[in-house]
């Protein structure tokens, strides 16, 4: 069964297994201790310190191992905003970071402090000139990731670094998705990384913080990992984790050139054998392994469960496939639809044969879904058009508000509107991406006694 879900998770990698295996034998004591298998330990430690801070780009001393990526950036954050408080409590953030950098966001901002979210374009890059405007005087910290982990578009995070330097500001880069294809653009102040993206063992994470960077350890006191990661170390995952990025870089060069070929021809041939998909992210500077698409008329979550039945493992930003019920917070910043939405993240190793066979697969998946919920082939129109009509799609879910626009829109006249009721949060995304797509005119939203009202006008 093709794995296309490398972006949340990559299979674990041979040299991981057998590195994590050796150490369960050697690397299993306290590397505190002065003993024998206490000494063992620590050169265990030591030596995949060495290893990972080689692939990051930092001296071992900056580095320090945490329980996951999560931690990692939650620690950051927090650490980094302690030490520069006498500067300022101001955060600046990208709109589409990982939901870790959103929540060390939300919680500062509930302790007193101020967050500016600086957003994207429709290809998911934040401009630079953006991000430097919001830089302040009573700026902490500055977020930023390498590469945006829905749609696979790398940041400008060389240029952003060189404002935040002018600015005096240190910059913390969450290179999560991209530390496994290669270095990060230097200039960063603090780096967090997780392993399991890069076929390391979950459990994993990096936390880089470079000489001379202002940082306060919060939470109790403890003598391990410089004092930023609490608790005993994991020195079995972590030689795995060290082992596995040494081997998963060494591969990178030529590994991403073929991941890369394989992703351009998903890019290319869903919307040539799929009606009425867009395919997000930029098509020049993104991930090499990672592609995402939406497909109008779609329940995201109905999409993926047929294509696990179909045999492949694929993830969603679709608000449909959530249990909130709320689009994905990248999808939505970037003004791109949303329902129908398919992340395809390609592992090390992808067969050409399985990319094909997926191709072979969608465009009957994505029509029988779109059957089972009564989407229009193409709007049709009946008798005397009215010169406004409006859709009560209230209490519906996506994509059912979008499918009856669609149904209705050749019942108006050019010019006339159609006024769609809908509560649904992705309603808001998804409404005014249809006019794009469709090339008519979404005049705006207006509030209603629930939910809100989106007018759309008939262009042609």
């Amino acid at each position: 069964m093709p794995y296309f879900d490398a972006a949340s998770a990559a299979p674990l990698h041979p040299v991981a297994r057998q590195a994590l295996l050796a150490a369960l034998d050697e690397g299993w004591a306290d590397p505190a201790r002065l003993y024998r298998e206490g000494r063992r330990a620590r050169l265990l430690l030591d030596a995949a310190r060495e290893a990972a801070a080689e692939a990051v780009g930092c001296r071992p001393d900056e580095l320090a191992f945490t329980s996951s990526g999560t931690r990692a950036v939650h620690s950051g954050i927090s650490g980094a905003l302690a030490g520069r408080r006498r500067v300022g409590r101001h955060l600046v953030v990208s709109a589409i970071e990982h939901s870790s950098v959103l929540h060390s966001a939300a919680d500062h901002e509930s302790r007193g402090g101020s967050v500016t979210e600086v957003g994207v374009d429709r290809s998911g890059a934040v401009s630079p000139a953006a991000y430097g405007a919001a830089l302040r005087e009573d700026t902490a910290l500055a977020c930023l990731q390498s590469a945006n982990h829905e749609v696979g578009t790398e940041q400008p995070v060389a240029e952003v670094a060189g404002l935040c330097r002018d600015a005096g500001v240190p910059l913390l880069v969450d290179a999560a998705q991209s530390l496994g294809q290669g270095p990060v653009p230097g200039g960063w102040s603090l780096l967090a990384a997780s392993a399991h993206k890069w076929g390391g063992p979950p459990g994993v994470g990096l936390l880089a913080v470079r000489k001379g960077v202002r940082f306060a350890v919060q939470g109790p006191a403890d003598e391990r990992e410089s004092g930023r990661a609490a608790g005993f170390e994991n020195i079995p995952a972590i030689v795995a984790a060290a082992a596995s990025l040494r081997a998963v870089r060494a591969e990178a060069a030529a590994e991403s050139v073929r991941l890369r070929a394989l992703v351009e021809r998903i890019r290319s041939r869903v919307p040539a054998l799929v009606p009425d998909v867009e395919v997000v992210g930029d098509p020049v500077r993104r991930l090499p392994h990672l592609v995402t698409f939406s497909c109008l008329y779609v329940d995201g979550e109905t999409l993926l469960h047929e294509l696990d039945r179909a045999g492949f493992s694929v993830s969603s930003g679709s608000s449909c496939t959530s249990s909130t019920l709320t689009p994905s917070h990248v999808l939505k910043a970037m003004g791109v639809l949303s329902e129908g939405n398919v992340r395809v993240s390609l592992p090390a190793g992808t067969a050409g044969e399985d990319v094909d066979r997926f191709l072979d697969v969608l465009p009957g998946v994505v029509a029988g879904v779109r059957e089972k919920l009564g989407a229009p082939a193409a709007a049709a129109s009946s008798g005397t058009p009215a010169a406004s009509l409006v859709v009560d799609a209230l209490g519906r879910r996506c994509p059912i508000p979008v499918i009856e626009l669609a149904k209705v829109i050749a019942g108006v006249p050019v010019g006339g509107t159609v006024t769609v009721l809908s509560d649904d949060e992705a309603a808001r995304l998804d409404i005014p991406a249809w006019c794009a797509m469709r090339e008519q005119e979404y005049v705006g939203e207006e509030p209603a006694d629930r939910g809100s009202a989106y007018v759309v006008r008939r262009l042609s």
